[in-house]
Order: structure tokens, then sequence, then C-alpha cells
């Protein structure tokens, strides 16, 4: 009341924005998004929330009308499901009313940022699948699954909805310029092409295509990668740091033998003598032997 503003943010959710901004200094933008989707995807628990529950969750509430709007209490009411369900499996760590306020306001950002009140029921399916656990083919089935039609099979149009409602995920975090900006014609195109220009394509063929990771969605196998690397110990020194056993992702270069890099050293481009960055190097997201 004081300084007469509107605020649209929890407080708890501007916080969490300013703490991503620490994150502006790794270099590589697919990391970047990814790292910054991670903390957000944590903050709003949605790591604890497999796809399948997600996909049961749309079903009770009768979300079946892809391009149908849905209003704020639908969406909480879907969101109180959701939470409950995670609060019995997950007791200390699952806030109910925290965690629905927190995620109404970051679908809201990404697919309402006009604020009308409405989002339509596939971008709240697509955001919620994008960010819930589970295995990447998975996932790409279930993201698939949403936009096919009732013969599961996807034509140019289905795809360009799936990959406009993803890319504001990475949008809303400032993030979209690496990925092609906001237009995905390229790579819905390319996806057709690697088809041979058919009307339609197959899960299958959206899973092979995936697995190039096309540059609009480059940043979801990554987010992947980054919460498997979180927890994994290599038996390794980084040259760099010194820091041992490196802890997350460790790089290995393939010019120089037993030349190791811990994860923030990488992404923020420290290099140590006679080593140069574009020399080639190894990602290992979970630990390896000798």
């Amino acid at each position: 009341h004081e300084t007469q503003t509107t605020c649209w943010d929890h407080p708890k959710m501007t916080d969490l924005f300013q703490s991503l901004a620490d994150l502006n200094n790794v270099r590589f933008s697919a990391y970047r998004t990814a790292i910054k989707i991670r903390r957000l995807q944590k903050a709003l628990c949605l790591d604890l929330l497999d796809l399948n529950t997600t996909s049961e969750v749309f079903k009770q509430h009768k979300l079946t009308q892809n391009d149908q709007l849905i209003g704020v209490q639908d969406v909480i009411s879907c969101l109180t499901t959701i939470y409950g369900g995670l609060e019995e499996k997950h007791k200390d760590m699952v806030n109910v009313p925290l965690c629905v306020d927190m995620c109404l306001n970051w679908l809201l950002n990404v697919y309402d940022s006009g604020r009308t009140g409405k989002i339509r029921v596939q971008s709240l399916k697509i955001g919620l699948m994008s960010l819930s656990k589970g295995l990447l083919e998975e996932k790409y089935r279930y993201l698939f699954k949403e936009v096919a039609g009732p013969t599961e099979m996807c034509d140019q149009r289905q795809l360009g909805l799936l990959l406009h409602d993803a890319i504001q995920i990475p949008r809303q975090l400032g993030e979209v310029a690496a990925f092609g900006g906001s237009n995905i014609e390229p790579s819905v195109r390319s996806c057709f092409q690697q088809n041979h220009n058919k009307p339609e394509i197959t899960v299958k063929q959206f899973i092979d295509w995936m697995h190039l990771e096309p540059q609009s969605m480059v940043w979801l196998p990554v987010l992947h990668r980054v919460a498997a690397a979180e927890t994994a110990k290599h038996q390794a020194k980084c040259n760099i740091c010194k820091e041992c056993p490196i802890v997350g992702f460790r790089y290995r270069s393939l010019k120089h033998f037993n030349y190791d890099v811990c994860q923030s050293c990488f992404f923020s481009g420290r290099t140590a003598k006679g080593h140069k960055l574009h020399y080639p190097m190894v990602e290992y997201c979970i630990p390896v032997s000798t």
C-alpha cells in the first residue's frame, strides 16, 4: 500500500528468481537454463512427482479437452490434489499451501504473462510434465501422447503446439535466445524433414528426433543430466581448484592425459596452464571406472 504497486509474485518466488541470477556466470546456455530449471523444479517439489501420478491427476480432474481454457480455481484444485498426494509420501518436504501457491505462480508466469487468469489445459499439462521426474524417454512419450490425435500420430500443427508450450519454460527465465527464440518453426521442419516430410509422425519417430537434442528442446535432456549428476562422486581431482572427489559433472580432457575439471571450473571457464578452452572434453554425469 505504501508504494501503491501491485506485485504478481509470491515473496518466496521473488527470492527464488533473484537466486537464479547467481547462475548467470555459467557460460553454456543449455546448462545455465537447465540448472535454473532444476532449482525451480526442486523449489516447487516437482522433482518428487512422477509422470504417472501427474497423468492420473489430469484424468481425475477430467482435463481432457486440451484446447480448453482453465481458470485459476481449477488449476488450484488440480495442484491441491497433486501436492496432497506428495505430502503423504514426503511429509517433511512438502508444504501443501506454499507449494500450491508457488506452482500456480510459476504456471501463470510461464503461460499467462498477461494475467488473464486462464491458461490452456495443454499448457498446464506440458508445464507440469516437463518438470516431473521420470525417465527421459518416458517423458518424451507422455509429451507426445498429450498432443497426438486419436490415431496416436502427430502432425506439424500438433508438434508446433507442443514445442511452443515447452519453449515458454526457458523463455520465462530469460533464456529463450539460445534455443532459437520463440520461433519453433525450424524445429518442427527439421523433425518432419527427418521423416521424409510425411504428413504425420509416430511416437518412435518423435523420440528418435528428440534424441538428436533439437535446438528448441535441448534444455530438457540437459535437465535430466544435471539431475543425474547432482549426487555423483567421481574418484578424481580437479586440476584447477583441486576439489577431490569431484562432485557433480566431471569433465575429462581428450587432449591431456589425466586432466580432470569439476563442473564449477568448467562452467565458469577457468583453465590451468597449457589447457585451452577449445580442447575437446568428455562429460561424465555418473561415476565411471578407470
